[in-house]
């Protein structure tokens, strides 16, 4: 038989639905019916205020929520499911017997039902009760009234005592001004004489400032020095190192070159690679080859301790100028890695940095150094300075399509220019 809760006596409904309510915060959340997964955060009686009828209408339309509500709410009530087991007939038992359906709960919720009408005898019991609580009332209030009265004689004996605090208040106060105006008087004279000592105090420290500041300025001074005769001793001595290297690699490619058993080439070559348009074209060594032709970088990769330069945007932005500035710097130097590992070359990217706030994060590849210009600097000139910094004779290569750069390094010996679009073909 299935019994709507509808037909239920409102006390019992009323119980179901606290039952229900308290049942349902302890069911998993894959338990919780749509309609109540927002009510199942709440506090059990918030649930049951304001999902109570949703918990009915859920309870009469899914058998599978009501037994799963009565399982739990038969665990948490566990002194009414023992009454329930052993019979006994109450609006608690009642309402659990509806939730958990055991047998004979029909029964139960007709006994229960039935006794429901007597409940309003309890109003004619509490009226017949009320009459010696009115009686302690009216007593109470005659007790207050004489308390009032008392508090009343208290609060003239009270106020009588204020006056007189009062008057001895003003003859304290009147001996609280006169010590605050000798107080006054004497702090005064001791602000006076701290003003003095900490006059002479600041004009002591002031001229010791000063002799410290002449100190540390000897000091810096005597360091600026010292850095200067060590940066000029250490950057002469790499200089002369690279340039030795240079020259060691360089006789030595030579010497094999010369024991070759045939020898190809004339030295015609050398004339036509200078015989190319002005720049347009760049001498490889043994012939003229474009500037963006990637065998001329493919060759000039092959000199002895050659240093690879690259304007980092400037090769970007030839061919990959529609990707943003960050896939582009990831996409050079995922190319460089490999370039550096095959060729030994030293390999340095410039970036401009001119008008950044700030310095991307990015993850040198092996062999590969990567550099971004200072705020308000020009990578046109770090890789100037790049340039420069190098013993003169040592082969350089920059990768740029900048005139500006080409017009300044192609004075220094040993630098070779090549066109950005070589090196992106060569990396392509």
């Amino acid at each position: 038989m299935s019994l709507p809760t509808s037909a239920l006596p409102e006390r019992i409904r009323a119980r179901v639905v606290a039952y229900a309510a308290d049942a349902l915060g302890a069911l998993p959340a894959d338990h919780v019916p749509g309609p109540l997964k927002r009510a199942a955060a709440f506090t059990p009686q918030r649930r049951a205020r304001i999902a109570g009828q949703q918990i009915l209408e859920l309870l009469d339309a899914d058998e599978t929520f009501r037994d799963r509500i009565g399982v739990q709410a038969s665990a948490r009530q566990g002194e009414v499911a023992a009454q329930l087991a052993e019979g006994v007939a109450t609006v608690d038992t009642a309402a659990l017997a509806y939730l958990v359906r055991p047998d004979g709960w029909e029964e139960l919720l007709a006994v229960t039902a039935e006794a429901e009408p007597a409940q309003p005898q309890v109003a004619a019991e509490g009226a017949v009760e009320a009459d010696p609580l009115r009686r302690r009332l009216e007593a109470a209030q005659d007790e207050l009234a004489r308390l009032k009265r008392s508090a009343k004689d208290d609060l003239a004996e009270a106020k009588a005592e204020i006056a007189d605090l009062r008057r001895k208040l003003g003859d304290t106060r009147s001996r609280v001004r006169a010590a605050q105006q000798e107080l006054e008087r004497v702090s005064e004279d001791a602000a006076e004489r701290i003003r003095r000592l900490e006059h002479d105090l600041a004009t002591a420290e002031g001229e010791l400032r000063r002799v410290k500041a002449g100190q540390l300025e000897s000091e810096a001074e005597l360091a600026r020095a010292r850095r200067a005769v060590r940066a000029t001793r250490e950057v002469g001595t790499l200089r002369a190192r690279l340039l030795l290297d240079t020259l060691l690699q360089a006789g030595q490619g030579l010497r094999q070159e010369l024991a070759l058993p045939v020898v190809s080439g004339s030295p015609a070559d050398h004339i036509a690679a200078h015989v190319g348009e002005e720049g347009a074209r760049e001498s490889s060594g043994t012939a003229s080859l474009a500037r963006d032709d990637p065998a001329l970088l493919r060759e000039l990769l092959t000199l002895p301790l050659v240093h690879l330069v690259v304007d980092g945007y400037n090769v970007t932005r030839a061919e990959w100028d529609d990707t943003s500035l960050e896939a582009q710097r990831a996409r050079l130097l995922k190319g460089l890695a490999p370039l550096a590992a095959r060729s030994g070359a030293e390999i340095t990217v410039v970036f401009d940095g001119t008008n950044a706030a700030s310095r991307p994060l990015v993850q040198q590849p092996r062999g590969v150094r990567v550099l971004f210009s200072p705020r308000d600097v020009l990578a046109d000139d770090v890789i100037r300075d790049l340039v420069v910094a190098e013993p003169p004779g040592r082969p350089v290569v920059v990768v740029t399509s900048d005139q500006a750069i080409v017009r300044d390094v192609v004075r220094r010996p040993g630098v070779r220019v090549a066109g950005a679009r070589a090196l992106v073909r060569l990396l392509g």
